[in-house]
């Protein structure tokens, strides 16, 4: 019995069902370390907009933050395109309600729970002293920003 050959066709479905497969793996794991202590965040070097896009935000938004990160299709609500935002506020990006979006403050109530992670509390760690967690949260919405379609 030969194997079933690999198309360019087939390669979304099996990725797609590799990302809703390794969900629960990636609950278990999540679960097994909390048992074993509050859960350490790893150090946020960069302030880098697009590094902390990649980052934190790809995996549901996508690299080019049209909303079709891997984890997209395992969410139960579908993921917003971010180039979108411009468009969508008749020309101008609201800069302010995404720092607040980003940073947890402003919930999207017509989503029904925030199943966007809070961000804030992760990218205000106190690094050398110094909360950057303002200058990451800006340059990320501002990174958005310049993913905007024209």
């Amino acid at each position: 019995m030969q194997p079933l050959p690999l198309t360019p066709r087939c390669l979304p479905r099996i990725t797609i069902a590799f990302c809703v497969a390794a969900l629960p793996l990636a609950f278990f794991f999540l679960a097994a370390a909390h048992a074993h202590g509050p859960a350490k965040t790893l150090p946020i070097y960069t302030v880098n907009g697009a590094e902390i896009f990649r980052d934190y935000c790809a995996a549901c938004h996508g690299i080019d933050g049209k909303g079709n990160g891997p984890v997209a299709p395992a969410l139960k609500y579908k993921v917003p395109d971010l180039t979108e935002i411009s468009k969508r506020g008749n020309g101008k990006f609201p800069i302010a309600r995404i720092r607040d979006i980003i940073d947890g403050k402003e919930t999207l109530s017509g989503h029904g729970s925030r199943e966007m992670p809070v961000w804030g509390p992760i990218f205000h760690q106190v690094d050398a002293d110094q909360d950057l967690g303002n200058v990451r949260i800006d340059n990320l919405a501002r990174y958005i920003e310049s993913l905007q379609r024209k």
